[in-house]
């Protein structure tokens, strides 16, 4: 698998990853020995690079991946967790205090000494224009209790700003073939700056791995169910924000673009790996069977440029009027 620098960090990861949402909680049930074996068979299939958070199931998702890296200490594994989410959103929790607190919390479910990176979780927008909190992260650096620090964001402007901070290594942030936002002004910036961007939500939460139609129903603990309406969270982490029926039309017109031999998924994902400045894509999975599936992305050469305007005419004509400038 090609592999990349994930900007200021200077670790080289490969370009498709892991999120681990899906193991810690809000996708259904996973049993432990089924993520055991999705992390193993993503090892296997070359992905270097795992994204947890410490509100994933509450720490089950570190947990899992703790018991995972220990089974496996000596393969080069890269893990990128979040904090901040397991409070409710002020910007006041946002303290050195809490960051020892959250970290240590952090390094003891993953069973490391020091965190490879950690990212602020979506926090509110009026975080980023806080020296201190900048601060305090330079200070867990320094303490050695994290070799690097990035955000997570929700809109292109925290992403700006978040890439503007000296600091900031990564920035992560929804980009796929329906979230087309972040290519005109945020990777360009990310670029210039030498931060990493890792793509997440990359299948807009399943939709663009073809697998789903008008008659499909998510169980009652998944966040495609309840957050549809963005009740939970911000909405345009559930199917990139953009409505379930649009999203189905966009998927059977994007279908005919999909090369011989690939999958939906595959190709969704070879679509993002492609645009410049992107560090590494993380898509979830369930199962081993997904994680090697999207692993293989890998495989895909570059896709044509009729194929990449052909993508930005679907996305213009469906899903722009619908999602506006809002990410």
């Amino acid at each position: 698998m090609e592999k990349r620098v994930l900007g200021r960090t200077g670790r080289k990861v490969g370009v498709f990853g892991l999120g681990a949402w899906q193991l810690g909680a809000d996708w259904g049930e996973v049993a432990e020995d089924d993520a055991l074996a999705t992390l193993t068979a993503a090892a296997e299939a070359g992905v270097s690079f795992l994204d947890t958070a410490d509100a994933y199931g509450d720490g089950r998702s570190e947990q899992l991946i703790g018991t995972f890296l220990k089974s496996r200490p000596d393969q080069d594994i890269v893990v990128a967790t979040k904090m901040g989410r397991r409070l409710p959103q002020d910007p006041a929790i946002y303290t050195l205090e809490n960051f020892r607190a959250w970290t240590d919390r952090s390094r003891a479910n993953l069973g490391v000494e020091r965190l490879d990176l950690v990212q602020l979780h979506c926090p509110p927008t009026s975080v980023y224009a806080d020296d201190e909190v900048f601060d305090a992260l330079d200070t867990l650096v320094a303490e050695e209790r994290i070799a690097a620090y990035g955000v997570s964001v929700e809109t292109r402007a925290e992403a700006l700003a978040a890439i503007a901070r000296p600091g900031v290594a990564t920035v992560q942030l929804i980009l796929n073939m329906l979230r087309l936002g972040p290519l005109a002004d945020v990777l360009p910036a990310a670029r210039e700056a030498g931060v990493g961007i890792i793509a997440r939500v990359p299948l807009a939460s399943g939709l663009l791995s073809g697998r789903y139609d008008e008659n499909t129903r998510f169980a009652e603990n998944d966040h495609r169910t309840y957050n549809r309406q963005g009740s939970a969270f911000d909405i345009g982490e559930t199917f990139s924000g953009v409505d379930f029926a649009t999203g189905l039309e966009a998927v059977r017109r994007l279908a005919p673009l999909v090369p011989p031999g690939a999958t939906m998924a595959q190709f969704a994902l070879r679509w993002i790996a492609d645009q410049p400045g992107v560090s590494v894509v993380i898509p979830g999975a369930r199962n081993p069977k997904q994680a090697a599936g999207n692993a293989a992305a890998s495989n895909l050469a570059p896709l044509s440029e009729e194929s990449l305007a052909a993508v930005r005419e679907i996305y213009t004509e469906l899903i722009a009027p619908e999602i506006g400038d809002r990410w």
